[in-house]
């Protein structure tokens, strides 16, 4: 199993939403290096949902249900279908990732725009450590 990094704006779609709905269509990402992530993705890769606006957090996962495949309505765009699967009881907010000191070169860090992105091991390992009930 790969771990992603997916974000989204909670006033958009919520980790909640993701709880309710059981699953949705990850679509509407128009980077190209976030597409180029979606693209790797394969059926039970986890993707942790962040929160990108207000608390600006790790918020919950879920996974990648079935292929990857081109959207219909943009032929440039690959999209996935997004299985929710747990949400935090506390977030572990973006301050307390860069107040750890180890996570400079992750793609959260370094491109604060990037929505979707592969997750670094180490941080996937320590989010655990941190989220007892993060359990991919």
């Amino acid at each position: 199993m790969k771990f992603y990094l997916a974000k989204s704006d909670p006033l958009t779609y919520s980790i909640e939403d993701l709880e309710r709905d059981g699953k949705t269509v990850w679509d509407g990402v128009k980077n190209a290096q976030a597409q180029q992530a979606i693209r790797t993705m394969q059926d039970g890769d986890c993707v942790i949902c962040y929160h990108s606006q207000g608390q600006a957090a790790v918020v919950g996962w879920g996974y990648v249900e079935g292929a990857v495949w081109v959207d219909a309505h943009d032929p440039k765009m690959s999209v996935f279908t997004y299985r929710f699967a747990g949400k935090l009881k506390t977030p572990v907010t973006l301050t307390e990732i860069k107040n750890s000191g180890l996570f400079a070169d992750f793609a959260l860090v370094k491109q604060s725009r990037l929505s979707t992105m592969a997750a670094p091991k180490e941080f996937v390992s320590w989010l655990k450590k941190r989220a007892k009930e993060f359990k991919p």
